[in-house]
């Protein structure tokens, strides 16, 4: 097992490199000066040389990429002054003549908006999306399953034309759609009913009480985020339940004289779950990544609405610290969805 992990891992670096290769290159052939953006357009020449030379735009392409691999590298070459020292926060490998070869964390840079370390604004805001993707996936999870399994058990029954209806439904809406429509509907044709707002953000702001956390602004984009993987999820367990109710040792249980739920919940759930596990896992990673937009529509303060400014205003280091983590989120999660196989289910190998 550990021989795949570290296979993993290699490869892992390896799509992260691409990531951050492609995106490069997106970037600088997209239109847009970042230094223009930063100082405005009425600011003079010698201020856009002075911003340029500060973020290093002012080299060539190639350097710049190389540069940046160079920061994003555990192991980099830096120099031995106490300013590098301070910035990068390396642990000294070895030296020859004014650098050294240094082991460090990934150094992400500063926006060029807010002069702010991207690790910092990623450590703020990444917490409020991993809330509202856990409780996304957990909303899609629970009623997703529970639609799936009464929906085969009830098979051909209205509630099956029901359950297909709605996963049908989910799947074809797109969230920025849904995410306007429910926001319309719930926060504010029926706000009086309902008590939620069309917008907001996990904390707010009490003049008296200072900052708070405001749990009725997750419910909207939770449910809006959810809707996709929930219609995937029940049309999955569904299938995966009428496969396994129709198998030899279910039809050997019921001979047996087991009662009708411990045969659903204990025997034939727990072996349809591999195909769920799957859409569960690579759910999670998309919803980080798809909370983008769901995320700027209901004012959300998470990741996907700092990075869409970003990209509004040109901020490379904002964008690219944004994709990289959600790429290593999925890296991570596949390792840990392939070790969960081999625990859930015997037959499943890592080699």
């Amino acid at each position: 097992m550990f021989i795949y992990i570290l296979k993993k891992l290699l490869y892992g670096f390896a799509v992260l490199a691409g990531v951050v290769s492609v995106v490069f290159i997106l970037f600088n052939v997209l239109p847009g000066d970042p230094a223009r953006m930063t100082m405005g357009q009425r600011a003079d020449v010698q201020s856009l040389e002075a911003v340029r030379k500060e973020f290093g735009l002012d080299r060539s392409k190639p350097a710049q990429f190389f540069l940046y691999l160079n920061d994003l590298s555990p192991i980099g070459i830096h120099g031995a002054s106490a300013d590098q020292q301070e910035k990068y926060h390396y642990q000294k490998l070895f030296g020859f003549g004014d650098d050294v070869v240094a082991l460090k964390y990934p150094y992400l840079r500063r926006s060029y908006q807010t002069k702010r370390d991207v690790t910092t604004i990623l450590s703020e805001t990444v917490p409020n999306t991993f809330i509202l993707a856990l409780t996304a996936m957990i909303f899609a999870t629970i009623i997703g399953v529970f639609l799936g399994v009464v929906s085969a058990v009830h098979k051909d029954s209205w509630v099956d034309k029901a359950a297909n209806g709605f996963a049908i439904l989910g799947i074809s809406a797109p969230s920025f759609f849904a995410g306007i429509i429910i926001a319309w509907i719930f926060g504010f044709v029926l706000s009086d009913y309902t008590g939620l707002n069309m917008s907001g953000s996990l904390y707010s702001y009490d003049p008296f009480k200072g900052e708070i956390m405001t749990w009725k602004n997750l419910w909207l984009p939770m449910v809006t985020l959810g809707l996709r993987p929930l219609a995937i999820i029940v049309q999955l367990t569904r299938s995966a339940m009428l496969d396994v109710l129709s198998q030899d040792y279910i039809r050997t249980a019921r001979a047996k004289g087991l009662g009708r739920n411990a045969i659903i919940y204990k025997h034939a759930l727990k072996n349809a779950m591999n195909p769920v596990i799957t859409a569960i896992s690579g759910w999670f990673a998309s919803l980080l990544a798809g909370s983008f937009f769901v995320e700027y529509i209901f004012g959300y303060n998470g990741l996907g609405r700092v990075t869409v400014f970003a990209l509004e205003m040109s901020d490379f280091p904002v964008v690219m610290g944004s994709i990289l983590f959600i790429a290593f989120v999925f890296v991570v999660i596949n390792i840990l969805v392939d070790v969960l196989y081999a625990f859930v289910d015997p037959r499943v190998k890592l080699a």
